[in-house]
């Protein structure tokens, strides 16, 4: 995933072969929520500013870091609506920009900066911990590299074994079958294979070719499979389910690692008071469940098989949120977790229905027609839609917050603004 997405050569976003190419948007492969409406943005940004309300409006040291931001977009409207709040304006030191694409990068600083605004790049080293960052990251845990696994019998060891009263060897008596985890691993398919005997699903064999890879269960152990299966007691207590499967993503730990450090502070980057907060939205399994067999292709706005074209198709996986949490309090003492919730109910309870309902009056005000109410009005709706086809139950809210013995719950996840 991390050579076919960031690859230098041929990564989807950053290789040569996709310069000048736009994935985002109806001519792209997929849109996200901050490109359907305005109002997603908006909300994030005030959410942002409940926040610093909550946390005693913090007058300086405050850094807004978005990781994966893609155009940029996200960004640009939360910087709009922070912009209502000068004190909170006033307090921000920083604003960081986390981007793999080199083309992304320019994208972003012509949006939020301007194109004719002279900048150079710069990559920063060692800064405060003292810091309040305010941390979001939308679609961004999906697409980082997974490893997968699958429970298996292993038949007991015939070694031959020496008895201490005769030099005959004989079987050992005390073996037994056992359980062992083994990774599924990238390989090439068989000369001549096709969809069918890929057993690629039909929706996803529709125009595509047919791909040079697949899963294959390694037939020994790895040393991922040795290490990660073991890491979580959540992922242990599967060991007793015949045939399991897990997806277990590494680098979503060390994110909500770096996130919950930053807030919270750790042994090694102590912090005198935690500040800030991290705003993670995704799609996954709400309901503490480890994903599996999720990872997926996406192209031209449909799912395809993830080996088919590599470096031209983007690839997600569902996100763990369960293992995002227990990540970010293992990392800090001064961190607790929020959520995950759906997204309808964040964004209905950050007042989407009443932001869209303005900005329709408004429009309607100007004179600018139905046909741009129409847009707000069918854009804030699939955002919340609990349907098959909407995006308000398969997408997730997770708030990392400083520790207050849950004395707090944000809004969005049934809490109010706090002064």
């Amino acid at each position: 995933m991390r050579m076919c997405l960031t690859g230098d050569l041929g990564g989807y976003y950053t290789g040569a072969i996709e310069q000048g190419r736009d994935q985002f948007g109806q001519k792209g492969d997929f849109v996200t929520s901050p490109e359907i409406s305005q109002v997603f943005g908006e909300l994030i940004g005030i959410w942002f500013v409940a926040e610093w309300m909550s946390q005693g409006r913090p007058k300086s040291g405050i850094e807004l870091i978005e990781v994966g931001p893609g155009r940029g977009t996200l960004m640009d409207d939360i910087l709009r609506t922070i912009s209502n709040f000068k004190e909170m304006v006033n307090a921000i030191d920083a604003i960081h920009m986390v981007e793999a694409s080199s083309e992304l990068r320019v994208t972003q600083k012509n949006l939020l900066c301007g194109q004719d605004r002279q900048m150079t790049e710069s990559k920063s080293g060692y800064h405060s911990s003292d810091k309040v960052p305010f941390i979001v990251a939308h679609e961004f845990f999906d697409a980082l590299p997974i490893h997968a696994f699958q429970l298996v019998t292993v038949p007991p060891s015939q070694t031959p074994t020496s008895s201490k009263s005769t030099s005959s060897p004989r079987p050992s008596d005390n073996s037994k079958p056992t359980v062992q985890w083994r990774e599924m691993v990238v390989s090439p398919t068989p000369p001549g294979s096709t969809h069918q005997s890929l057993g690629t699903p039909k929706s996803q064999s529709i125009d595509t070719p047919v791909p040079d890879f697949q899963l294959t269960l390694s037939p020994s152990s790895t040393r991922h499979s040795l290490y990660l299966p073991e890491s979580s007691p959540r992922y242990r207590a599967l060991k007793s389910i015949p045939g399991a499967l897990i997806e277990i993503c590494p680098d979503a730990s060390l994110y909500a690692t770096d996130f919950a450090t930053r807030i919270g502070g750790s042994p090694q980057h102590p912090k005198d008071k935690p500040s800030g907060a991290a705003l993670i939205l995704d799609y996954g399994p709400g309901d503490g469940t480890v994903p599996v067999n999720s990872l997926r292709g996406i192209s031209k706005h449909r799912r395809v098989s993830p080996f088919a074209e590599p470096g031209q198709t983007d690839l997600s996986a569902d996100v763990d949120f369960a293992a995002v949490a227990e990540a970010a309090l293992r990392a800090s003492d001064g961190v607790e977790v929020h959520g995950p919730v759906d997204q309808a109910a964040f964004l209905e309870g950050m007042g989407i229905k009443e932001r869209a309902e303005m900005l329709v009056k408004g429009l309607r005000q100007k004179g600018d027609g139905e046909a741009k109410s129409d847009h707000v009005e069918k854009a804030w709706k699939r955002l919340v839609d609990r349907g098959p086809g909407g995006m308000g139950k398969t997408y997730k809210a997770l708030a990392i917050l400083p520790e207050n013995d849950g004395k707090r719950r944000p809004v969005g996840f049934g809490g109010d603004v706090g002064a």
